[in-house]
């Protein structure tokens, strides 16, 4: 076989663990009730892929060619450990005089409910148990199908640190006995919040980079997104994933807008809004429908897509309804206070009501100890002083911002910004 069909042949591969490898593990981790031993037997049916397959050829349906393979090795591994426990009860029974039980059939525990499974693995991977990152870097790698390498890159962290992170993650789920299941219901607000957090936290991460020298790492966005979808698939009456999903589809339709050719990010209302995706903005708008059309009151993620939804409806920044997002930025606060969504109010109170209204509410969370570190405050309230002619003020805080920040396209951004204000 010559080298390039190998390559094809891989990059085959690839693509279908990228994209089966979350229902294969999940179909794994209902028949041995743990994630990490799941994704072992998942992993070597994967490895027999590539021993395969390159003889033989991709199989018609590749991934239910895994799916058998990884379920084959996982009755092996029940197998095995029946025999192990058969043959202590025999000890036990030869010494009490007792006879011998058949054991059970494993085969009937392959039953398939492969939406439940998918949700079981979901809340599995984002336990409150698991710290954020380990909850970040599990779910990438048991439903985003990424190597701990590609996860490593997308967070600028050394790989073996991430090796650890997640090898740590499966160990405390073990040993907390974590169960493979979807909450109960008294258990589900909690458990979701838990799981929309990481989603969202995962999208933000490459939404809007904390470091290193690109503005954006779309991986993780489209990462985030696809399991975002997924859930909403799997829970269908639950409003705030929905929420969820409308306001990372209406944020991911602008990635496109965000940066020049060269790199340097383009603020929101500079952004040519003609390379806005209005595919995706279609699919946030009908997603924050579903949302709103199940009744009761918004929750913060509905409430954010609302917020982004007045964006993508205006065809160009001046016709944005600021009036509206400044209210439900209010409503926001209401139900999740925190000096961060004061901060994007401000910004949504200066543009409706001007510079010096916004000013104001800065001006008071400048004494939040929270944000103290922030680069965001000192660039939002530089913003607001360079619109009031306060150039020199303006610059004190846009050089301030740029020592806060990690990622170096702000940097550059936010010195710039101070340049424009003059010596």
């Amino acid at each position: 076989m010559t080298d390039d069909r190998q390559a094809d042949i891989r990059r085959a591969i690839d693509a279908v663990w990228r994209i089966e490898s979350a229902r294969i593990i999940a179909s794994v981790a209902r028949l041995v009730h743990d994630v990490g031993i799941a994704e072992e037997l998942a992993q070597d049916a994967l490895i027999a892929a590539l021993e395969q397959w390159p003889a033989d050829g991709i199989p018609r349906n590749a991934g239910a060619w895994l799916t058998a393979a990884a379920k084959n090795r996982a009755i092996d591994y029940l197998r095995r450990g029946t025999l192990i426990d058969r043959k202590h009860e025999e000890l036990a029974r030869e010494m009490e005089g007792e006879s011998t039980m058949p054991a059970p059939d494993d085969t009937a525990a392959l039953e398939d409910d492969i939406g439940d499974d998918l949700l079981r693995l979901i809340f599995t991977a984002c336990h409150p148990v698991l710290s954020p990152d380990a909850r970040s870097a599990l779910t990438l790698k048991l439903l985003g199908g990424l190597s701990t390498d590609e996860i490593a890159r997308a967070y600028l962290t050394p790989e073996p640190t991430i090796a650890q992170r997640i090898v740590r993650a499966k160990r405390s789920l073990s040993d907390a006995k974590v169960p493979f299941e979807v909450p109960r219901a008294s258990e589900l607000p909690e458990r979701l919040s838990s799981v929309l957090e990481v989603l969202y936290l995962i999208f933000n991460e490459g939404y809007s980079a904390t470091a290193g020298d690109d503005w954006m790492r779309p991986a993780l966005c489209e990462e985030a997104l696809r399991v975002g979808r997924i859930l909403a698939g799997l829970m269908p009456a639950a409003s705030e994933v929905h929420g969820l999903v409308a306001l990372m589809e209406i944020q991911a339709s602008r990635a496109a807008a965000r940066v020049k050719p060269d790199g340097e990010p383009v603020l929101l209302l500079e952004q040519n809004r003609a390379l806005w995706d209005q595919l995706l903005i279609r699919r946030g708008l009908a997603a924050l429908q579903r949302a709103e059309a199940l009744g009761g009151a918004l929750g913060p993620y509905a409430l954010q897509a609302a917020i982004a939804a007045c964006h993508a409806r205006a065809r160009i920044a001046d016709d944005t309804d600021w009036a509206r997002i400044a209210a439900l930025y209010e409503q926001l606060a209401q139900i999740t206070p925190s000096p961060v969504v004061e901060l994007n109010r401000a910004v949504a109170v200066s543009m409706a009501f001007g510079p010096a209204a916004g000013l104001r509410i800065v001006d008071v969370l400048m004494r939040e100890p929270a944000l103290r570190q922030y680069h965001l405050l000192p660039s939002v309230r530089g913003d607001f002083l360079f619109k009031l002619q306060r150039h020199a003020e303006a610059r004190a805080e846009f050089e301030r911002a740029a020592s806060l920040t990690r990622n170096e396209r702000e940097r550059k951004l936010l010195l710039d910004r101070a340049a424009a204000c003059g010596p």
